[in-house]
């Protein structure tokens, strides 16, 4: 099944009413992703967690400059967004009003009712906590997508459907790994066999063929054979192979579907 992307994966962990059915359907499923959302979740949770902000100061211009960098953002955050409240700090030993109540985390870029000159940056974890959130988020999700082994591509797929005196039905796929080398999935509903089931690529005039190997079970996966074009041998087929030592089609098809992509 295809797997959730980094930005998919961001939002559902950082917002928990993101509208996205769908994609918490999927985590329920897919035991990757899942994993890869409870790590994000794990940042979210340790970035909302209320610092003590007693010792902070503003951080230098320098610092938002290697995020910018970093994260190859545009001109319109080039400004520093700590830069316009950097004048609302207080000097050394000055004490925050008291009657300046910190917001909780959970009010995104919210501002304290009363803020004066110094209802600053600090005082406003709601603000920036969701900022660094959603920036330790980009970074994760960009080093995770980097990190993350590139997903197979299906190429082409194809129905089988039963041919004369038969009734096994199914599917077949052809996926592209990430060395470039090819696969066939081949699934039918039910074995059928006599004998034995061999799965074939033939040309669309069945003039032409090629064996791809042995299936056993209702399922199997078969190499293609690099270079093969599969545009002159697009049609898959399961056969019934009689124990005859004899490496020809028996004539004997039980499933049959062409490839399409």
């Amino acid at each position: 099944m295809p797997h959730l992307d980094s930005e998919e994966l961001s939002l559902l962990a950082l917002y928990d009413e993101w509208d996205d059915p769908a994609g918490r359907e999927h985590l329920l499923d897919c035991p990757e992703c899942a994993a890869d959302y409870a790590a994000l979740r794990r940042t979210v949770e340790a970035v909302r967690t209320t610092p003590d902000t007693s010792h902070l100061s503003v951080p230098g211009p320098g610092v938002w400059a290697g995020i910018h960098r970093e994260l190859g953002l545009g001109e319109s955050v080039l400004e520093d967004p700590l830069a316009a409240t950097a004048a609302d700090a207080p000097a050394p030993g000055d004490v925050p009003p008291s009657n300046v109540v910190p917001l909780a985390p959970t009010n995104r870029g919210a501002r304290p009712k009363g803020g004066g000159a110094r209802g600053g940056w600090w005082q406003r974890p709601g603000a920036w906590l969701a900022t660094a959130a959603a920036a330790v988020l980009v970074v994760f999700g960009a080093v995770w997508t980097f990190n993350r082994p590139p997903q197979p591509q299906e190429l082409a797929a194809a129905q089988l459907t039963p041919l004369a005196q038969h009734s096994a039905a199914g599917s077949a796929k052809v996926v592209a790994a990430a060395d470039g080398s090819r696969s066939l999935e081949v699934s039918l509903d039910k074995d059928e066999a006599k004998g034995y089931q061999e799965v074939w690529l033939i040309a669309p005039d069945l003039s032409k063929l090629v064996s791809l190997g042995v299936m056993n079970s209702t399922s199997g996966t078969f190499q293609v054979p690099a270079g093969l074009d599969l545009s002159q041998y697009p049609v898959v087929d399961v056969s019934d192979e009689p124990m005859d030592g004899n490496p020809a089609h028996s004539s004997v098809s039980i499933a049959r579907g062409t490839l399409a992509s």
